[in-house]
């Protein structure tokens, strides 16, 4: 297509070419006013204007929207200060609040504007719009909130620089297993979508999916426990142990340490007393120092399980479903992404009890290290050092 100066060249040929009266033939054929034809005029009859890559002449055209409102930015800004959040894994500003209402709060500033141009001015200004999130815990945010996402951000490029493994770890939502239907849309023949039953009821199903994820944050790879029982502490761990004996071992054989993040609450919570055991018995399995941190409560959608792991699974999913077991378990492990995502995905059949008791006394046996920031997010729990007995 035409630039402006190619459409500006070719009116004034075309008026020059019909000679007299060529200027208002050709303004009345394309709506042009006469000047702009006689400006085309002017750049055929100039080479030197013809060899210019310039489309108009330095400080010609029509000033931006916000060179004639300077006050724009500033009450856009305003107006979406109260809705701003800013995510700390990335240097990037959000907003929950829509084009639509901005534009419409802005107009009766009298700043006329479209949602095109709020859309770009919040661009330029570092914001995504975003859909309401789950951000607050209780009444108020944790007053070291950021200061624990900082925290994190440091012990991982630690540890990542120092080549020990970092990994995140949650579990994803329970899926009921059957002929169940599953949100989202795929393509499909005309007419022929999937059959499944009418009702979500539990009792039609054949039970529950637990998926425990690990995400090895810096080989962007996971391991998938397909947990068919209770999702708590024991499992939670065991999922770790399990992707330590199928991944983590091999990758890093002269591994010491593991740090691993997680939200403050299920099966992995910051104040279980079984999660701090089982790490235990974990860290004497493995000879591992394992360093744990964990989200601020009602910000687990930071952990980069979240958004590297569980998002693919659920896209890879969308409109299947999960009819049996296995079929979850397949499904999880042919997940991958853009970036190179692989996963391992395993059916987990054993059975965990709840109601399992962690007494003082069993907890004083952990050998747990609480650090000076926020001691009940961030310690290290260290393989049990030999007794006399032992040695």
């Amino acid at each position: 297509m035409f630039n402006e100066k190619a459409k500006r060249f070719w009116d004034g040929a075309t008026a020059l070419e019909l000679g007299y009266g060529g200027i208002t033939a050709v303004s009345r054929i394309t709506g042009l006013a006469p000047n702009t034809v006689r400006a085309g005029i002017r750049v055929v009859q100039d080479p030197e204007d013809q060899a210019s890559p310039r489309i108009r002449r330095p400080g010609a055209g029509r000033k931006t929207i916000v060179q004639n409102d300077p006050t724009l930015v500033p009450a856009l800004l305003a107006r979406v200060a109260p809705a701003t959040r800013w995510d700390p894994e990335r240097p990037l500003l959000w907003s929950s609040k829509s084009f639509r209402n901005l534009v419409t709060e802005l107009r009766t500033q009298g700043h006329p504007v479209s949602e095109r141009t709020v859309s770009k001015l919040l661009k330029e200004a570092g914001y995504s719009l975003q859909s309401p999130r789950k951000v607050h815990a209780g009444k108020a945010d944790h007053p070291n909130r950021d200061a624990q996402f900082q925290f994190i951000a440091r012990q991982r490029e630690s540890f990542q620089k120092a080549g020990q493994p970092t990994i995140s770890v949650d579990t994803k939502k329970k899926e009921l297993v059957g002929n169940f239907i599953n949100k989202g849309r795929d393509w499909r023949e005309t007419k022929a979508p999937i059959a499944v039953n009418a009702d979500d009821f539990a009792r039609l199903a054949i039970g529950k999916a637990a998926p425990y994820g690990v995400y090895d944050v810096a080989a962007n790879e996971a391991f998938v426990n397909g947990g068919q029982s209770h999702d708590i502490a024991e499992f939670a761990v065991a999922s770790i142990q399990g992707w330590w004996d199928e991944l983590g071992r091999v990758r890093y054989p002269e591994a010491t340490n593991l740090y691993i993040t997680s939200d403050s609450g299920g099966s992995h919570s910051a104040v279980s007393r079984l999660y701090k055991v089982q790490l235990q018995a974990l860290a004497d399995a493995t000879g591992l120092e394992i360093h744990v941190s964990h989200y601020p409560p009602g910000t687990s959608q930071w952990n980069p399980i979240e958004q590297k792991l569980f998002s693919p699974i659920s896209l890879n999913w969308r409109t299947q479903p999960l009819e049996r077991f296995d079929t979850v378990v397949q499904y999880i492990a042919h997940t991958t992404t853009a970036t190179g995502l692989t996963v391992k995905a395993v059916l987990d059949d054993r059975t965990y009890e709840t109601g399992r008791k962690v007494s003082k006394a069993d907890l004083a046996k952990v050998n747990i290290e609480r650090n000076a920031f926020q001691g009940n997010w961030n310690y290290v729990i260290k393989p049990t050092p030999p007794t006399a007995e032992s040695a």
